[in-house]
């Protein structure tokens, strides 16, 4: 299918397409700060608890930013939630009652995350430091099983199960459970839970890092660039080894995805790995081919002389736009590799420098500038990782909405509106990262100013006082 002919293939399809994407794109960023900035808190507040300060400061300082994108994200959720049954009434219609279950159990797992969100952020200088810092436990598990749940429906999408369709079309024999745990949901929420440690963590470690470039090389720095590092550092090295699991199952069930993005015309066996390149004109050209001999049917199916499915298995109105998959695939990859030589570069760094003790070695390895800019450059190339992959998942299974079963085109809104909606939203979106960011870095500005006490800026000046500089259960350091 050609990108033209996947557009124009219904009036609202096209505007929709793209305010789900505009949404999904824009949530997902902030999802991966509910999933994980929670527990890179919690090491930093439970170290703060045994006496490090600035390891305390930074926890009640990512809490306060935590707590904005919580606000922001809590927006852009609920307008997604809309969008499903706004933009998708065929999907809806048909199938709620199989992925309902999923919703409302993401639902309610929002809820307590906002609560014990509230607890946390209003519980400095409250509450006990030990059960305070354990506040952080419920919000973490609460991250986790919300993503789960909302990742499951996308690998429903992927994989649908749970329910069967009868001679009459109406959908019966629906089992909620079975359809969160289909056949695609643990390789893609793993996938996708590393992604989003990667996010966070290359993220947050970019900005100090670049504070670090700036002259700020104080501890604070070194300890906020080097425990988000370390997360994503840890992680990122499996990343490739989920995704080559990954690729096997999409090889499985869904390949005309995985024919999209190798960007193979023809089934063929003992089908040779090839890199990188762009599809013009429905030819992949620029490409470079790996000297191994069926490299590509091993990945897939273990077996170097496998056939692999190409395009050509299907009519061409069921093919998913192969340059877009292909393009963004290749992206995910190029980054994803970068991202891998970045931890194995800090990990060698850090080894090297390990006679210097935990601070000298942390001193040593944010003492290079290049290593620094790497670490810059790393927080939105995660980012834009994370973004292609979507892109690859999403636009790869098209133009099925839910696979081989309902396609995109007969799920979509027969409003004529949608162009207006999808106008507002990008009003509404751009106002939200503006507000964010300013929020953010006016919150930064303070800090670095000295403040303490984030109070409103129009507001009565925080009263002074207190006395508990980590109390005698090393908790808060301010009433």
């Amino acid at each position: 299918m050609t990108v033209a002919a996947l557009l124009g293939a219904s009036d609202a399809l096209t505007p929709a397409r793209n305010q789900m994407a505009l949404s999904l794109g824009w949530h997902i960023i902030i999802a991966c700060f509910g999933m994980v900035l929670p527990a890179m808190i919690f090491v930093l507040h439970r170290r703060g608890l045994r006496g490090d300060a600035d390891a305390l400061e930074i926890a009640k300082r990512w809490s306060k930013v935590g707590a904005v994108l919580f606000a922001i994200g809590a927006v852009s959720g609920t307008i997604l939630s809309f969008e499903l049954g706004l933009l998708w009434p065929g999907l809806m219609e048909q199938f709620g009652d199989v992925v309902g279950l999923a919703f409302a159990l993401e639902g309610i797992a929002f809820f307590t995350e906002a609560i014990f969100l509230g607890i946390y952020v209003y519980g400095w200088g409250r509450l006990p430091g030990r059960i305070h810092s354990l506040m952080l436990l419920p919000i973490m598990a609460a991250g986790v099983i919300g993503s789960f749940m909302v990742v499951s429906v996308n690998a429903w999408m992927n994989a649908p199960t749970g329910f069967r369709v009868d001679e009459t079309g109406a959908v019966v024999d629906i089992d909620p459970v079975a359809a969160i745990f289909n056949d695609h949901v643990w390789y893609q929420s793993a996938h996708m839970y590393l992604a989003a440690v990667m996010v966070v963590g290359f993220t947050l470690s970019a900005v100090y890092a670049f504070r670090m470039l700036q002259g700020h090389t104080d501890r604070l720095h070194r300890l906020g660039a080097a425990v988000p590092f370390a997360f994503a550092a840890f992680v990122t090295p499996l990343q490739p080894v989920v995704g080559h699991f990954a690729g096997q199952r999409i090889a499985d069930d869904q390949p005309i995805k995985l024919a999209a993005i190798e960007a193979l015309d023809e089934t063929e066996s003992s089908v040779p790995l090839k890199l990188g390149g762009l599809v013009i004109d429905g030819e992949l050209r620029g490409a470079i081919e790996i000297p191994i001999p069926g490299l590509l049917s091993f990945l897939a199916q273990n077996d170097f002389d496998a056939e692999v499915i190409g395009l050509d298995a299907v009519p061409e109105d069921e093919q998913p736009p192969v340059g877009i998959v292909h393009l963004a695939y290749t992206i995910m990859i190029g980054i994803g590799t970068a991202l891998v030589g970045l931890a194995l570069w800090g990990g060698w760094r850090l080894m090297r420098a390990r006679r210097r003790g935990r601070e000298g070695a942390w001193a040593e390895m944010f003492a290079n500038r290049w290593f620094l800019r790497a670490i810059v450059v790393a927080g939105p190339a995660a980012i834009i990782a994370l973004e292609t992959g979507w892109i690859t998942t999403e636009v790869g299974r098209q133009p099925w909405i839910v696979h081989r079963v309902m396609r995109t085109e007969d799920a979509v809104t027969d409003a004529g509106y949608i162009w207006v909606t999808l106008a507002v939203l990008v009003v509404v979106y751009a106002g939200m990262t503006v507000g964010a960011l300013a929020t953010i870095a006016s919150m930064s500005r303070r800090w670095a100013a000295g403040e303490k006490d984030l109070a409103t800026p129009y507001g009565p000046a925080p009263e002074t006082g207190i006395a508990d500089p980590g109390g005698t259960d090393g908790g808060s350091t301010e009433s």
